[in-house]
């Protein structure tokens, strides 16, 4: 069985291969927030000049918000090539298997003291509080999260990487679909799965000139509600980070959500694509249930999401393999799911406390 850092070492050379660069001309390190340090990634993958190297400690927003901080050190002239990896074995290792051993970090005290007393020993159980309120609030009908899952399964059926290609979900199957935490029933829930996925940013005079397309960074943006190491004691449960970054992103870039031409987002659950829908604007809150209904993120739809399947039914690889679909369709060739003409992609990342956030817009 690999580990975690064998995974994501495996990503990064294929990554930077991708690239059309050799491990010396790679000169920054985003880490990820499991499976390796700086000195695992630079022993293992033989890179010998790295000047830059930190980690983005923000949950499942990492990925997306690892991308500012590694634009931020090309900018200033602190690195040249930076990769950002990540992964982790979530179905062969303790998060599936178990219970993870205790944190010291205050979100896993808050679990510990607090929530796991009561019963709420995982994501699951302390999403569905925030998911049942949710429900309740805006009386969001199991379809809205049934149109959720079934579109990216739909999705899957595409992409030889899913997981969940060659099993295909209807409305039906959905809506009898064993409950895990209600509101939340099975395919609400995202994947455990044993994966990584990396990217390498570059200058822009540099990627230019690389074997493929590349793809701008336009505007990364990350954002956190208050207090950020739980939900229960804020002003508004439902508040998210991404209500607060997604206006800064889309400002920065000179584009508004009307611009966009395909979303990736962090779909842990059904019901949080929802909730990100609304915070990056691009419908207001409470019209998230019935803009899936109405199939606007269905890859022939208004706004597609999600092309690859995403976590819920391509894989949970902590979102980094949404920046990579978004990346692939931004270069445009891919044989079956491609966006015709797709410019612009938004993604958005979603962790760190039930909430922090961060949205990246991506062109072509």
């Amino acid at each position: 069985m690999q580990t975690e850092l064998d995974l994501q070492v495996e990503a990064a050379q294929a990554a930077i291969a991708d690239a059309g660069l050799s491990a010396d001309e790679v000169d920054g390190l985003i880490c990820p927030i499991n499976g390796g340090t700086a000195e695992d990634f630079i022993a293992n993958l033989g890179l010998k000049h790295v000047r830059y190297a930190v980690t983005s400690h923000t949950g499942g927003a990492a990925c997306v918000a690892g991308l500012a901080t590694a634009a931020m050190a090309i900018w200033s002239g602190v690195a040249h090539h930076v990769l950002v990896p990540a992964g982790w074995c979530g179905y062969s290792g303790p998060r599936a298997r178990g219970m993870a051993s205790g944190s010291d970090m205050a979100i896993g005290k808050v679990v510990r003291d607090y929530y796991a007393p009561q019963g709420a020993v995982s994501a699951v159980h302390q999403y569905a509080l925030v998911a049942d309120r949710y429900v309740r609030k805006y009386k969001i009908p199991p379809e809205a999260m049934g149109a959720v899952a079934v579109s990216f399964r739909a999705n899957a059926q595409l992409n030889p990487n899913a997981v969940m290609r060659d099993r295909e979900l209807t409305m039906q199957e959905y809506l009898d679909g064993p409950p895990i935490s209600t509101p939340l029933r099975l395919f609400d829930c995202s994947l455990e799965t044993d994966g990584a996925a990396a990217v390498v940013l570059s200058a822009p005079d540099r990627a230019v000139d690389g074997p493929h397309r590349p793809v701008f960074v336009m505007s990364v943006a990350e954002g956190r509600p208050f207090p950020v190491d739980e939900f229960a004691n804020r002003a508004d449960p439902l508040d998210i980070g991404l209500a607060e970054a997604a206006p800064r992103a889309f400002a920065r870039a000179g584009v508004t959500p009307a611009d966009i031409d395909l979303l990736q987002v962090y779909d842990s659950f059904t019901f949080n694509v929802l909730r990100q829908i609304e915070a990056a604007g691009f419908c207001r809150p409470g019209e998230a249930a019935d803009f899936v209904l109405d199939g606007h993120i269905a890859a022939d739809g208004s706004l597609p999401t999600n092309l690859n399947g995403g976590l819920l039914s391509e894989a949970h690889v902590q979102g980094m393999n949404n920046v990579v679909e978004a990346v692939r369709q931004l270069r445009g060739g891919l044989a079956q799911r491609q966006v015709e003409e797709a410019e612009l992609a938004a993604v958005t990342g979603m962790g760190g406390g039930w909430g922090t956030g961060a949205l990246a817009i991506l062109r072509r």
